[in-house]
């Protein structure tokens, strides 16, 4: 066994508002509440919460009945942050329409610990440089999305997936790397919502051009994914979002795969 334990990290989509299942980055079912599931989560102890804010539009509609919102009355997103922080046990981290080192110290000093940057780290390489160097590495995480096309050829894509890059993603890494980011988080978007299992090839290669860890997102739709992305893929750290929404007593069951699969999990 590794001495660094593989961290378990539930994923959280947020669209205006409410919690959504996701599907390839475009189709979206309401889950509910922001807080719905963080009972459940501090219950058993999970190892870290990711927040990612995929919304579209500045308008937070958390006070939809038919969602049972317990949130009522907040509007923003730094409200919703703030309510999410005081019930939420584990390391957060908030991501999603990050564009300044103003927005990353709102987040952080309405409780998030860490924040994700995606499209703005692009857009504007040395933003990673700098936000790393006033919050410290340790606040940043670069997010990468990346679909394949046709021919095999994995692309990073922006704009919630929406927008082709020309960037390489093993090469993105390598670069985020150096300009000072903390974590990568690896999601795959042909593999989002589709139950078929982490993309393999790409997390592995990924985590060996990098040292610094990387969280596997996208395509989870059994346990023993989560094994598979820790081991064949070499990922620090496993996330997923779906499956914790629909499979009872899902964390616990998904640390027990991993824990009998011989991974150094913190049970």
């Amino acid at each position: 066994m590794s001495v660094v334990k593989t961290r378990l990290i539930p994923c959280l989509l947020l669209k205006n508002g409410l919690i959504v299942r996701s599907e390839k980055f475009t189709y979206h079912q309401i889950i509910g509440d922001p807080t719905t599931q963080l009972e459940r989560y501090n219950a058993w102890r999970v190892d870290e919460l990711i927040y990612l804010d995929i919304s579209r539009d500045e308008s937070y509609d958390v006070r939809r009945s038919d969602a049972k919102i317990a949130t009522q009355g907040s509007r923003t997103l730094l409200e919703i942050i703030e309510v999410v922080a005081k019930v939420c046990f584990m390391p957060l981290t908030f991501g999603g329409r990050i564009r300044s080192l103003e927005e990353i110290r709102e987040r952080l000093a309405h409780g998030a610990d860490k924040v994700t940057i995606n499209t703005i780290a692009v857009q504007r390489p040395d933003f990673i440089t700098e936000s790393a160097r006033v919050f410290g590495s340790q606040c940043i995480v670069v997010s990468i999305d990346v679909k394949r096309h046709d021919d095999g050829r994995a692309e990073v894509f922006t704009h919630g997936g929406k927008q082709p890059t020309g960037l390489d993603p093993i090469a993105w890494a390598r670069e985020a790397e150096r300009r000072g980011a903390g974590e990568i988080f690896l999601n795959a978007i042909d593999r989002d919502g589709a139950g078929r299992g982490y993309d393999l090839e790409l997390i592995r290669r990924v985590s060996e051009a990098t040292k610094i860890p990387v969280i596997a997102c996208g395509g989870v739709g059994k346990f023993q994914d989560f094994v598979a992305g820790a081991t064949e893929g070499k990922a620090d750290a496993v996330s997923a979002a779906n499956i914790f929404h629909f499979t009872e007593m899902s964390y616990k069951s998904a640390k027990k795969t991993m824990a009998k699969a011989g991974l150094n999990v913190r049970t």
